[in-house]
């Protein structure tokens, strides 16, 4: 009797922990399957047009409501367009986008937490930082890149630019200056000439100004800083050519092989030494725009131009787009852009692609953000002209406000902006953090 329930205690607890390795590799399996699954969605709806895309996120999320997080707002005016357009192809169509927009730079956190958790509630997201997107969400693979076919196949797109991480839009930082009271900024070396002092969002309060200086120790940012400094006069270049010569030795230190690299440091260390912090770029235009403001300059979002209130205190006559002017020299500000991804554990994720393709391949999908200057679709069929918006009645009234346009901002011999690369900055962030961080001191 004893060697039989001996035997049968055996073959209960062999049982019991067959059983729990089954368990725990149908839980493996239905979390790889779950991510297969997206992957393999996202590969079938790269091969189809809109039309075919469309009906699989009617069929998909009829009666459900797709979850997206964002850094803009106007997700929310996106998804609002996007239902509608379901709706015009199937008029009992009842599904529904939720769309949130975390403070803070807290979106890393919730994706992540959302993406581990047992039940999954995010499908897509509109996503900007291009350093914490690499380290965070791309190299953990996290977040999944869909490229729709439409946008692929539309005349002028870039892929290689733009293609991975799938860019929505870019958006411009430029140099601006108040013309009243005689100052000159001919050049991106005037904004650390000695005593002056740009309005500036903290490094670490907005990381995509951090981005903006570890991408000017990029190579053809560093010719484009040498180039800029070779064209100051003589009496400037003696004042910063000592700067530049004190942080000779921090090149190999910082990692950088760049010939000129040094110049790029020199600039990067004044600025964060002499530019005045402010909470947000919309008190940075408010207060630039006064007449107040004399001489005073800044490097802020280009579309708060927009939304001045034009009086006698206040106006955009008061203020000049330093890349605007006639022989100005270096570059005219920075571009970040913001990155439309499929969340890997996407609950409807036939519904996400469609969304992402929408707001890159239709009018309607993109006008939230192309109502204004200063946002430019990866899509340049879908950038509405603003050469002309500080025209009143036929008269350039306000010529800050008439937009280049992104190919003029972006080219060797128009703005020149710094363009953000998610892999390079991820890489440099590891390196020169610390180092700026040092030089920005307890302002942040």
């Amino acid at each position: 009797m004893k060697k039989f329930l001996a035997s049968a205690m055996a073959i209960l607890m062999v049982s019991t922990l067959f059983a729990g390795c089954a368990n725990k590799n149908k839980a493996a399996n239905d979390k790889a399957g779950s991510q297969n699954s997206v992957e393999s969605i996202i590969a079938q709806a790269e091969k189809i047009s809109n039309d075919e895309l469309f009906k699989k996120a009617i069929e998909e999320s009829k009666g459900k409501t797709m979850y997206g997080i964002g850094n803009s707002s106007r997700g929310a005016t996106a998804g609002t367009n996007f239902i509608n357009k379901l709706k015009s192809i199937d008029p009992s169509y009842d599904g529904k986008i939720e769309w949130s927009q975390p403070k803070d730079n807290s979106i890393f956190t919730l994706l992540t937490s959302d993406i581990q958790s047992a039940q999954h509630t995010y499908s897509m997201t509109l996503i900007q930082d291009g350093n914490q997107i690499q380290s965070k969400m791309l190299n953990t693979g996290f977040l999944k890149n869909f490229i729709p076919k439409d946008w692929a196949s539309a005349n002028g797109v870039d892929q290689k630019a733009d293609g991975n991480p799938f860019a929505l839009q870019y958006i411009n930082k430029v140099f601006v200056f108040n013309n009243l009271g005689g100052a000159k900024y001919n050049n991106c070396w005037d904004f650390v000439y000695k005593d002056v002092h740009p309005l500036f969002m903290g490094v670490n309060s907005e990381p995509v100004g951090k981005n903006f200086l570890y991408m000017l120790t990029e190579s053809k940012y560093c010719d484009v800083m040498k180039a800029a400094f070779d064209a100051l006069s003589s009496d400037k270049q003696a004042y910063f050519q000592p700067i530049i010569d004190s942080v000779a030795g921090d090149v190999s230190k910082l990692g950088l092989t760049s010939p000129n690299a040094k110049y790029s440091l020199a600039w990067i260390k004044l600025w964060c030494q002499q530019y005045n912090k402010q909470t947000d770029d919309g008190p940075i235009c408010t207060q630039l725009v006064t007449k107040s403001a004399a001489n005073q300059c800044a490097l802020l979002v280009y579309s708060k131009f927009r939304s001045v209130e034009e009086s006698a205190n206040s106006s955009n006559k008061n203020v000049t787009v330093a890349a605007y002017q006639e022989g100005y020299q270096g570059v005219g500000g920075f571009a970040y852009k913001h990155y439309l991804q499929v969340v890997k554990t996407a609950p409807l994720p036939w519904t996400a692609c469609a969304f992402i393709a929408y707001m890159t391949t239709e009018k309607d999908g993109f006008a939230a953000w192309g109502k204004d200057m200063g946002s430019y679709c990866s899509n340049p069929n879908l950038v509405p002209d603003h050469s002309k918006d500080g025209y009143v009645n036929g008269v350039n009234t306000y010529p800050v406000k008439n937009d280049k346009g992104l190919s003029w901002w972006l080219s060797s011999d128009g703005g020149r902006l710094v363009v953000e690369d998610p892999a390079y900055c991820s890489k440099m962030s590891t390196k020169m953090s610390d180092w700026i961080d040092s030089l920005v001191g307890n302002k942040g």
